[in-house]
Order: structure tokens, then C-alpha cells, then sequence
């Protein structure tokens, strides 16, 4: 009974979607504004029911009614209670209705924190959501039904959770990403609300900004999330692939920054509205663009989902509606609605032009490399696989490129700068990070390399960058405790962020650079040196779980004939599907991890292949994202995205030019 609760739920859920995107679209046209104050109460309405119905499915999954198909074929009674909650998005169905239970939170939220906007904008903002929730909800009804029975035949116990997705880690990663994904529908319906009302203004960027800001944030640590996981739990010991499924996520946070920025820009000068309008479209179609690579059956990946063609073809088709229907009201409007605002070659906007740029290029060397093959094996020219060379040769470059201007950016000028002004800020801090890139590798136990110097340089560049701002900033206060409270929270969050990602920096170049790996045959008793440490292989054991068997190895670790850690790694076997997997040990710290994994048996003597890892720095990576996540989610606080622009609710639609 639960089951048919939730798919009724869900097809009510479907219904007020379709209300919502008609009724106040169709009102917002005709001047009707008691149909158009209808729209915040039916989002509402939307969020309720698929609330019920993802509540049914969760039941179904805790309860073990192996007679839905999904249970049965993602769950098992064996299964721990956290993942057979966990299990109802890790599968493709669970995952789409999680989706759609997002979705209709994001336009909860703006029902609710949006009363200040015009009505007229308001029904149009959450009329082109709600269009967005009827393609999703369809999609889970008409081709991926989360609540189908199994019946008669009903199996005695699931085929269980892929042990992949049995980690906490897993529990957490894909609703922060789909927080991101989701979140980014905000920002391209404002975009698309706009481009109806002919009206792109500062008033405009600031109602989508304070959105776009958190849906990056919830972007930026669910990729972090995703990077971890990856780390510790495929027992390979990398943080990142350029795997296909990865920068099916990389993609719209890139295009994601790009707008965070152009949207500062529309908000404080009036200028790039048409091209910060386009990165909106832009970042949610990539959204959807993801959508289809994990859903469709294209990809062969750890993170895809397993789908038939119909799928994909469903997700192909939105996809198509939504950039077709979207780039046309652009070509429309766009011409109406250009900046006709000058500013100098030296200046801040010219910096935030050049940041736009290079993160569009980024995204679409990323986007090409990852469609390549897949067009390529389309046009029946054969099997080919583009992997890190590509990916390192053509994005590293650009990074590389923006850094040393994302270091002047902080203290440049609105308008008109000078190189001079640049000049005289800069020199001594650019001496002082100079003499540290070339001193500090020398300091390393590996020795000067001349990557990490430059990764030094870089980061330490955008640090005092910071550092001269805020200096420039309290120069006519006397009291540091009054500058640091006088400084506004987006202004705190751009430090946080461009802090994180001088951190990022570091740790990338840092653990590629210095990692030390070491696969061998060690048996109890045996040990090995690596990097300093001597790892002792002490015993192994089995060890049960509650839903598997392990072969556990236990080691100490040793260095200067100190013990500083004693790690078990394991090799499960997981009872109901039979599945082999590694767990990792690893000893976190700072500046360096150390990290043992299990392979095969080898020979009888109870000798085991092992996998030793020296990680530097690898954590500084998740730190800076962490910093960029949090500095997205401070920008809330700042009070002027709180006090709404005052504009005349008796707004008209402009015809286009």
C-alpha cells in the first residue's frame, strides 16, 4: 500500500508542476495577479507531494518490501539501516526521484524567500521551474517508475547495494551534488524570467545571485565529496581521473564560477547582462548535460548508472526543449538588453572579463574531450579514449593562466586602474613570494622541484593579493578588530574563496609531484621503507561485518623507531552479492597521508600483494574546496541580497528588438 501511495503522490507532485508552469505564466501575460500569487503556493504544493512520495520509497527500502522492483534489486536484509536509506538514490530510479525531491525544494525556497520580488517576476521565476519539475517528475513516471511491483514472484532477500555505494561518504556526496546541479535551475530561471520581462539590471543580479552562490557552494563540496571518496575507497590511492562521469560534474561548476563572477559585475556596473544571462543558460544545460551521460547508457563508468537508450533519448529530448527554447528567447531579447557601459583596459572588469573567458574555455576543452570519443564511436570512426594527457596539457595551462590575475583582482578598481597603482601594491609582496617558491621546496624531503616552486609562486601570488586588499581596506582605521568587522560577508567570502583555492593549488601540484607508491609482496613479518616510514606488516585476521567477510592486514608504522600509527586494511567479500573489495587504511595528517592497500593472495605462505602510499599535501586539496564551499554559503549572510530592490509590480514585458 506504501508503494501505491508514493506513486500517487508523485503523480499529484506532476500535476500541480504542470499547473504551475501554465497557470502564472499564462496570468503573468495577461496582467492576472491573483493567478500569479497562486504560483508560490503551488511550488509548495509540489515539494509536499514528492516529499510523501520519496518518504514511501525510503519505507519501502528500511521496510525490505523486496515486491518493488528496486528495493529488490538495490537492497538486501542484511544491508546496515543508514544504507538501505542511502540505497534509495543508488540506483538510477531512487537517484531521479531524489532529483525531483530537490528540485521541488529549490522552488519551495524561492516561493518562500522571494516575496519581496515584483509578483509578475516571482511567477515567471518559479512558472519556468515548475516547467523543469514536470520534464523530471515525466521522467520518473513514464520511464524510470520508482514504485514498481514485482508481483507475482515476489524475491525472499534484494541482490543487495552495490558495496561501491556502502560508505558514509556515499550517503552524503550525490544530495550535495544534486544540490548543485539542481540549484543552478534557479539562476537559468531568473535568466529565462528576465529575458521575458526585458529587463536585465542590476535589480535582476541581485535577486539570482545570492541563488547561484549557494547552488556553486553545494557543487563545490559534493565534487569534493565525490574526489574523497574516490580517494579511500577504490584502493587505487587518486583523488581525481578526468573520468567522464567526473567532469560531467567539473563542467557546470566551471561555468558556474564564470557566472558567480559576471553576476558580481552585472550587479555592481550594469555590464555583461547578456553574456551573464548566457552563462545561466550555459550552466544549467551542462546540468542536464551530465543528466544524460550518467543516465543514458553511454558511458562506461564507476559512477554511471546502468539505463537503456530510451533514457537517454528522454533526457536528449529535455535537453534539446530547454537549451533550443532557451538560446531562442535569448537571440530574441539579447540585442534589447546589451551593456552600453565603457570601462578601461586596466580595471576590474576588464580582470573579471579575462576570468570569464578563461573558465569558458576550460569548460568547453573539458566538454570537448569528453564528447570527443563518444562522437567519434557515433560517427563509426572507431574506439577512442581521451584521458589525462589531454586533460592536463589543456586545462593546467589556463589555471595557470588566470592565477596571476586573479591576484590583482581584490585590490584593482571599478572603471579605470593603472598598471602603475598595480605596480606599487604588488612589487614587495611579489618579491617576498618569489624568494619563498625557490626557498621552501629546498626545504622538502624530496628536494627542489621546480612544479612545486611555481605552485608556490602562484598560491603565495593570490594570498598577497589578499593580504594587500585588506590592508589597502583598514588603512584609515586604526582599530584591525573595526576592519574586520566593517568588511561585508561576500567580501569575506571572496577571501575564503580564493584562499581555498590557493590551498587547491598546493595540494594538486604537491601530492603529483612528491607521491611516493610502492606495490610488493610482503608477508607477515616483513616491513618496508617508504619515504621515511617503515611500514611492518604485523598479521593478518579475518574480521566479519554485518554484511561481509574480511581478510584484514594489519601494520605499524614507524619512523626515527617511533611508532606513529597502526593501520588495518581490508579485503571484503560481501555475503549476498559475493562482491570482492578493498578498503583502505590510511593515516591522515596535514602535510603528508600514509596509505596501505590490499591486493590479491600471493603464494601460500600467507604473503599478500600491498599497495604503499606517501601522500603530501593531498589534504590541502579538500581543504580548498571545503574554503570555496563555505565561502559560497557566507555570501547569505551579506544583508543587501535580504533588503529586495523597491520596482513596480505593474511591470510590463518589453517587446523584443
Amino acid at each position: 500500500m506504501i508503494p501505491e501511495l508514493g506513486h500517487f503522490a508523485l503523480v499529484l507532485a506532476l500535476v500541480l508542476a504542470v499547473v504551475l508552469a501554465v497557470v502564472p505564466m499564462a496570468a503573468s501575460f495577461q496582467g492576472r495577479y491573483a493567478a500569479m500569487r497562486l504560483a508560490p503556493t503551488l511550488a509548495t504544493a509540489v515539494a509536499v507531494f514528492t516529499s510523501i512520495s520519496f518518504a514511501c520509497l525510503a519505507t519501502a527500502f528500511l521496510q525490505d518490501d523486496f515486491s518493488v522492483r528496486v528495493v529488490a534489486a538495490n537492497s538486501n536484509s542484511l544491508l546496515p539501516p543508514m544504507y538501505k536509506f542511502s540505497a534509495v538514490w543508488g540506483n538510477h530510479e531512487g537517484s531521479l526521484l531524489l532529483w525531483a525531491l530537490i528540485l521541488s525544494y529549490w522552488l519551495a525556497a524561492v516561493a518562500a524567500f522571494s516575496q519581496g520580488l515584483p509578483t509578475i517576476m516571482l511567477a515567471r521565476v518559479l512558472a519556468v521551474m515548475g516547467a523543469i519539475a514536470v520534464g523530471f517528475l515525466s521522467f520518473s513516471l513514464l520511464t524510470s517508475n520508482p514504485f514498481e511491483r514485482i508481483l507475482p514472484g515476489v524475491p525472499a532477500d534484494g541482490n543487495d547495494l552495490n558495496p561501491l555505494l556502502q560508505d558514509p561518504g556515499l550517503i552524503i556526496h550525490p544530495p550535495l551534488l544534486y544540490m548543485g546541479y539542481v540549484g543552478f535551475s534557479v539562476a537559468f530561471a531568473f535568466a529565462v524570467a528576465a529575458l521575458l520581462g526585458g529587463r536585465l539590471d542590476a535589480a535582476w543580479a541581485r535577486w539570482s545571485r545570492p541563488w547561484t552562490n549557494v547552488a556553486w557552494a553545494f557543487l563545490s563540496l559534493g565534487i569534493m565529496l565525490g574526489s574523497w571518496w574516490a580517494y579511500y575507497e577504490l584502493g587505487w590511492g587518486g583523488w581525481w581521473f578526468w573520468d567522464p562521469v567526473e567532469n560531467a560534474s567539473f563542467m557546470p561548476w566551471l561555468a558556474g564560477t564564470a557566472l558567480i563572477h559576471s553576476l558580481a559585475v552585472t550587479e555592481k556596473r550594469g555590464l555583461f547582462r547578456s553574456w551573464t544571462v548566457l552563462l545561466a543558460i550555459f550552466a544549467f544545460s551542462l546540468s542536464l548535460l551530465g543528466t544524460f551521460l550518467v543516465r543514458s547508457g553511454v558511458l562506461t563508468s564507476v559512477h554511471a548508472f546502468a539505463a537503456d537508450p530510451a533514457r537517454g533519448l528522454f533526457v536528449l529530448i529535455f535537453l534539446a526543449i530547454v537549451v533550443g527554447g532557451s538560446l531562442t528567447l535569448y537571440a530574441l531579447r539579447a540585442p534589447a538588453v546589451r551593456s552600453h557601459i565603457s570601462f578601461g583596459t586596466v580595471s576590474r572588469e576588464s580582470l573579471l572579463l579575462l576570468n570569464n573567458v578563461v573558465f569558458l574555455v576550460a569548460t568547453l576543452t573539458v566538454l570537448f574531450g569528453t564528447l570527443f570519443p563518444l562522437l567519434m564511436d557515433a560517427l563509426g570512426q572507431g574506439k577512442y579514449s581521451v584521458g589525462p594527457p589531454y586533460f592536463n596539457a589543456v586545462f593546467v595551462p589556463l589555471m595557470a593562466l588566470l592565477v596571476p590575475f586573479m591576484g590583482v583582482g581584490p585590490l584593482s578598481r571599478w572603471r579605470d586602474d593603472s598598471l602603475h597603482r598595480w605596480k606599487s601594491r604588488m612589487l614587495l609582496p611579489g618579491v617576498i613570494v618569489v624568494i619563498l617558491a625557490v626557498v621552501l621546496p629546498f626545504i622538502a624531503d624530496q628536494g627542489f622541484n621546480l612544479w612545486v616552486a611555481l605552485a608556490i609562486l602562484l598560491a603565495g601570488w593570490l594570498v598577497a593579493g589578499l593580504w594587500q586588499d585588506f590592508a589597502e581596506r583598514r588603512r584609515n582605521s586604526p582599530s584591525l578588530l573595526r576592519s574586520l568587522r566593517r568588511q561585508s560577508p561576500s567580501y569575506w567570502a571572496m577571501v575564503l574563496a580564493h584562499t581555498g583555492f590557493a590551498a587547491a593549488i598546493v595540494g594538486v601540484v604537491a601530492t603529483s609531484q612528491y607521491s611516493i607508491e610502492r606495490d610488493l609482496r610482503m608477508a607477515p613479518g616483513d616491513s618496508e621503507t617508504l619515504a621515511g616510514y617503515r611500514f611492518v606488516f604485523n598479521e593478518t585476521a579475518r574480521v566479519r561485518g554485518p554484511n561481509y567477510l574480511a581478510d584484514a592486514a594489519r601494520f605499524s608504522v614507524y619512523r626515527n623507531d617511533r611508532e606513529v600509527a597502526s593501520l588495518q586494511a581490508e579485503k571484503r567479500r560481501y555475503l549476498a552479492s559475493g562482491s570482492v573489495m578493498t578498503e583502505a587504511a590510511i593515516d591522515p595528517g596535514l602535510f603528508r597521508d600514509l596509505y596501505v592497500a590490499m591486493g590479491e593472495p600471493v603464494g601460500t605462505d600467507g604473503a599478500w600483494a600491498i599497495r604503499l602510499h606517501y601522500k603530501p599535501m593531498v589534504r590541502w586539496m579538500w581543504l580548498g574546496a571545503l574554503l570555496m564551499g563555505a565561502a559560497g554559503l557566507l555570501t547569505t549572510f551579506d544583508r543587501r541580497y535580504r533588503r529586495e530592490p523597491r520596482v513596480a509590480q505593474t511591470e510590463a514585458p518589453r517587446a523584443p528588438a
